[in-house]
């Protein structure tokens, strides 16, 4: 199967996989604090473990920092 994680064409011997088990294949950092866009869509946390991939979607990885200007 052919994704397109963060830009990046990757390639993954599994036919389906959940969010959460790509988060895991892909050795995220900070897998609970990761925003995930499936196909320009934001997806819920409660929607990884649900929610399969299929050949040729394409996901964005988003970490959101918090701070400011003083």
């Amino acid at each position: 199967m052919k994704l397109k994680i963060n830009g990046k064409e990757s390639e993954l011997t599994e036919s389906s996989v959940s969010v959460i088990k790509l988060l895991e294949i892909q050795k995220v950092d900070m897998p609970d604090m990761v925003t995930v866009e499936l196909n320009g869509d934001i997806l819920d946390r409660e929607q990884f473990e649900s929610t399969t991939v299929k050949d040729g979607d394409e996901l964005e990885f988003l970490y959101f920092m918090g701070g400011g200007a003083q």
